[in-house]
């Protein structure tokens, strides 16, 4: 009988044992985020930053690792970084830029992807009559601003403007979408609008400046090709002044933007991978995040090559860019 109770009490304990044991939550799982970004320059930097930070502040306490791989304006070096994300299993992919998001995409149906500085999702995924949500393993953030906004800002700030050319890169299908709908605004302005498209970073250049003799003022959407080649652009376009679509570009070569932040859109993007991660949203069921906040920014440098007064546009709610 003496035997019988204790391997009953040794019983009783090893299952007391296991059962503590199942009811530890354990904090060793490690998670692995790649992070695909299309081209180097301020407006994509600062948006990768801000998911890091993000996302490295939401999943404080667990392991994660972050692998940064940037194209260098190569959509086909986006396939290839996919694909190396995809053959080390991560748990998401971070694709900023829509080539990068396309190239994601394509690459994968079952690990989440969500898209940053992708303007307009339906246009970049070809979905049409898109409401908001992709669905399937997508979701992401957008960097669109108020573009009837950024076309009044032309008609304001030059009224006698007669023509404006639309200085875009034609391979960015978002590029494309801006443009038509600025051009939409102008031309019901009696404002003749003259598309000056360039391939690559190749004939930037010589088309920038074509642009800037056959026009009064120059339109630049968010165009990452155009965001890597400001600093050329503005060596050819004289004092033709540049409304752009992003701070980046305002600041290499334009005189004034209306923009979002992109290092708060970064961080809105780390928020959404550290939900998924954690198991607390399902991307599926993630709609596209829009900013909800947009600043008017001027050029100092600029604005004082065009003698263009700066306090007036203070006045009218302009900063600075820093």
């Amino acid at each position: 009988m003496k035997k019988i109770l204790a391997l009953l009490l040794a019983a009783i304990m090893i299952f007391a044992v296991c059962g503590c044991g199942e009811t530890v939550p354990s904090d060793d799982v490690a998670y692995t985020v790649g992070v695909c970004q299309l081209v180097q320059h301020p407006a994509l930097d600062a948006a990768t930053q801000g998911f890091k930070d993000a996302l490295t502040a939401e999943m404080a306490g667990k392991t994660i690792t972050i692998e940064v791989s940037n194209a260098n304006n190569e959509p086909a070096v986006c396939t290839t970084i996919v694909t190396n994300f995809v053959n080390k299993n991560v748990d998401l992919i971070m694709a900023n830029a829509t080539p990068a998001l396309t190239a994601a995409v394509s690459g994968t149906s079952t690990i989440p992807v969500l898209g940053t500085s992708i303007t307009e999702y339906g246009v970049a995924l070809g979905i049409d009559n898109f409401s908001g949500l992709v669905g399937g393993n997508v979701s992401g953030t957008s960097d669109l601003a108020p573009l009837d906004e950024q076309a009044e800002m032309i008609t304001s700030l030059f009224p006698e403007a007669k023509t404006v050319a639309m200085l875009y890169c034609s391979s960015e299908p978002n590029s494309a979408y801006q443009v038509k709908k600025v051009k939409e605004f102008l031309e019901a302005k009696n404002i003749t609008v003259i598309d000056k498209s360039f391939s690559d970073s190749n004939d930037v250049n010589t088309v920038a400046a074509a642009a800037a003799a056959e026009a009064d003022v120059i339109y630049i959407p968010t165009d990452n090709t155009a965001a890597e080649c400001a600093t050329a652009i503005n060596g050819v376009i004289g004092d033709t002044p540049v409304v752009a679509g992003e701070a980046g570009i305002c600041s290499g070569c334009g005189v004034a933007t209306l923009c979002i932040d992109y290092y708060d859109l970064g961080v809105a993007t780390g928020k959404m991978a550290a939900k998924i991660l954690k198991g607390e949203a399902k991307i599926e069921e993630m709609p596209i995040e829009y900013s909800a906040t947009f600043t008017k920014k001027y050029n100092a440098a600029k604005c004082a090559q065009l003698n263009i007064d700066t306090a007036a546009l203070e006045e009218a709610g302009y900063v600075a860019i820093e």
